[in-house]
């Protein structure tokens, strides 16, 4: 016999606390855990933060923790690695939680590095 899992509103997604450190994303109405970064993949998205500061200006840049919904099937809260921001979104954004909610501009960029692997 199966338990039924509750599925989470991107509301009560926002309003979670469960009073750690830990960073959860949002898959098909469930919480999942993101487990640390492999440091390959932190020198990786290091490495790509480090060649776009030649290019955009360090405020339109973001690095791991502003999260980005995404609307298909079912809504999904990600934790990319980088975004690149328009002035429309960091104007949008500004003094607010660092979620990107679908009424917002898109981001220029979005950039998740992705272990060898691993499938999703």
């Amino acid at each position: 016999m199966s338990t039924a899992v509750k599925k989470l509103t991107l509301d009560e997604y926002l309003a979670h606390d469960n009073g750690t450190d830990t960073k959860y994303e949002l898959v098909d109405g469930e919480l999942v855990e993101m487990p640390p970064e492999s440091d390959r993949n932190n020198l990786i998205s290091l490495y790509l933060l480090s060649q776009f500061l030649k290019f955009v200006p360090i405020q339109l840049i973001r690095h791991k923790d502003t999260e980005l919904v995404v609307i298909g099937n079912r809504t999904r809260v990600r934790l990319p690695d980088l975004m690149i921001f328009t002035q429309e979104l960091l104007e949008a954004i500004a003094g607010k939680r660092a979620t990107i909610t679908p009424e917002m501009p898109s981001p220029t960029m979005v950039v998740e590095v992705v272990s060898p692997k691993k499938v999703n």
